[in-house]
């Protein structure tokens, strides 16, 4: 009897881990248009999946995004970390050919070695309000995810409706982590 237990058990880990890996196979369901001038300007991090290039940051997390002449956009990240610095990153995105425009590739890494297809990480727009006033962006292997609002506060029950919806698309929304935004 112990046998069969244990087989049951294997197997259902099993199923679950085939699971996963057929969710994480499967394309995100990804905005379909993307206006980048209405897009630019500041975003604030309502929350996130834990990503270690954040560890640091403890309140007022914002992005933003400016279009450039070379259709790319220049993206500058800023946090507060737990010591009240202010650090900044700077990068810049780029389309994906083939692609809607809400798949992008985004590089933090030196210019010289954006050769490098390693140093390009996955940005994808998975929901984005009707005037731009939400967004939410994951990565393919649902690992990242980030909800955005161009206020530092967001309503409570479309909150709850973006955390559903990243959820329906395989996010571990369980793991979330609301930003502290000490602004308005």
């Amino acid at each position: 009897m112990r046998g069969i237990g244990l087989l049951a058990v294997a197997a259902a880990g099993a199923a679950l881990a085939a699971q996963i890996l057929r969710a994480e196979e499967k394309p995100l369901d990804v905005v379909p248009q993307v206006d980048f001038e209405r897009y630019a300007g500041t975003w604030y991090e309502i929350a996130r999946l834990p990503f270690r290039y954040q560890e640091d940051c403890a309140r007022d997390v914002t992005a933003t995004y400016t279009p450039r002449p070379d259709g790319r956009i220049t993206v500058v990240n800023r946090c507060v970390d737990k010591s009240g610095k202010v650090n900044d990153a700077e990068g810049v995105a780029r389309r994906v050919d083939g692609k809607p425009p809400s798949v992008l590739k985004v590089r933090f890494a030196p210019g010289w070695l954006s050769l490098l297809p390693m140093v390009w990480g996955d940005y994808q727009i998975i929901q984005l309000g009707p005037d731009y006033e939400f967004s939410v962006v994951g990565t393919p292997d649902r690992k990242n995810l980030w909800i955005l609002a161009r206020t530092p506060k967001l309503d409570a029950d479309l909150y709850r409706s973006l955390v559903d919806k990243a959820k329906a698309q395989g996010f571990d929304v369980s793991r979330l982590i609301q930003t502290k935004q000490t602004r308005g």
